[in-house]
C-alpha cells in the first residue's frame, strides 16, 4: 500500500487541502499518520462519510444486497451470480456448462457427468460467487489497489496455481506475461502503473460508461496478475457500474470475440468495445425488466 501527501489526496478526491488536514486531525482517515509536521495518507483510504449525507443506492444494488442477505432464490441476485460467473469463467476456458454452474451454486455440489471435470474449474466457480458477493458489499466504496488484489486473492484461492511458488495469489505477477500477443507491463513496474491508473480514474468528477471501459482496457493491457486478469477486470467493471448508477452488463460467449476485438481496437476505434458493451447492457436490462427492477 502506498502513501500520498495531503495535496495529492485532496486532488484525487476533489477536496480542499484544509478539509483533508482536518479529517486527519479528527482521525477520520484510517492509516493517516503525522510525519514531522506533514500528514501522510494511505493512497487507497476511503473518504469519511458525512453524517448528514445518506447514501442513495441504485434499485439494482438495493435488490442485490437485500436478496443476498435474505438468501432469496430465483431473483436477480441468483440470476446474476450464475450468469456472470458462468460467462466470465467460460471466456477464460472453463469447461463447466451453465447448468453445471447453476447446480454448483444452488446445491453446493457437483452434478454427475460423463466427462472429466477440472477441479480448478469447480474451485474458481465457487470462488467467483464469493467475488460477486464482495463487489456487492463494497460497490459504493472507491476503487482501490487493495480491493483489486482482494478480488484476485478470492478468485484464485485454493486453486492449483496457488500451490506454485512463482504464482502470487492476491499479489502482482512475478514473471512477464502477454495478452493477445501483446507485451504487458513488466512485473517490477506493475504497482506504479496500477496506482497511476487509479489516481487518474478517481480524479474524475463524474464517471461515465466510457471511463469504465477505458479503465478496463488499460487495466488489461497492464495485466497485473499472472492469471485471472480478465475475470478481475470484468468484476471491477460490474462494481463500478453499480457505484456510478450505470446499468452493468455480462459479456456472454456470443459477444466474446467482439469484446476481444473491442479491447484491441480501443485506442483507435473505441466504438467497437462501446457497442459490444451496450449490447451486453441491453441484455441485462431485459433481465432487470423481467424482475421489475428500475434503472
Amino acid at each position: 500500500m502506498g502513501f500520498v501527501s495531503v495535496k495529492e489526496y485532496a486532488a484525487v478526491h476533489g477536496l480542499a487541502e484544509r478539509t483533508v488536514r482536518n479529517y486527519c486531525v479528527q482521525g477520520k482517515i484510517p492509516g493517516a499518520k503525522l510525519v514531522g509536521k506533514t500528514w501522510s495518507l494511505p493512497a487507497d483510504a476511503a473518504l469519511p462519510q458525512r453524517k448528514n449525507v445518506r447514501n442513495k443506492f441504485s434499485p439494482l444494488l438495493e435488490s442485490l444486497r437485500r436478496e443476498k442477505e435474505a438468501k432469496v432464490k430465483g431473483g436477480i441476485y441468483h440470476r446474476t451470480q450464475i450468469d456472470l460467473t458462468y460467462n466470465s469463467n467460460h471466456i477464460e476456458g472453463s469447461r463447466l456448462t451453465k447448468e453445471q454452474t447453476r447446480y454448483i451454486y444452488e446445491t453446493n455440489t457437483v452434478g454427475i457427468t460423463d466427462e472429466a471435470v477440472r477441479v480448478d474449474d469447480i474451485i474458481e466457480t465457487t470462488n467467483h460467487f464469493r467475488c460477486i458477493d464482495y463487489i456487492i458489499g463494497h460497490a459504493t466504496e472507491p476503487l482501490s489497489e487493495s480491493m483489486i488484489k482482494q478480488l484476485h486473492g478470492l478468485l484464485k484461492s485454493g486453486t492449483s496455481d496457488a500451490s506454485k511458488s512463482w504464482f502470487a495469489v492476491g499479489e502482482y505477477k512475478r514473471l512477464p506475461n502477454e495478452v493477445g500477443g501483446l507485451e504487458t507491463v513488466a512485473p517490477e513496474n506493475v504497482g506504479t502503473a496500477i496506482r497511476a491508473l487509479l489516481k487518474e480514474y478517481r480524479a474524475k468528477k463524474t464517471v461515465k460508461l466510457e471511463d469504465i471501459l477505458d479503465f478496463h482496457q488499460r487495466f488489461e493491457l497492464i495485466h497485473p496478475f499472472q492469471d485471472g486478469n480478465g475475470r478481475v477486470g470484468r468484476l471491477v467493471m460490474f462494481k463500478e457500474c453499480m457505484k456510478n448508477s450505470i446499468v452493468p452488463f455480462v459479456i456472454t460467449d456470443e459477444l466474446k470475440m467482439f469484446y476481444y476485438r473491442g479491447l484491441h481496437e480501443w485506442p483507435q476505434v473505441p466504438g467497437y468495445l462501446m457497442d459490444t458493451c451496450l449490447t451486453a447492457q441491453d441484455n441485462y436490462k431485459r433481465v432487470l425488466d423481467y424482475f421489475k427492477i428500475k434503472y
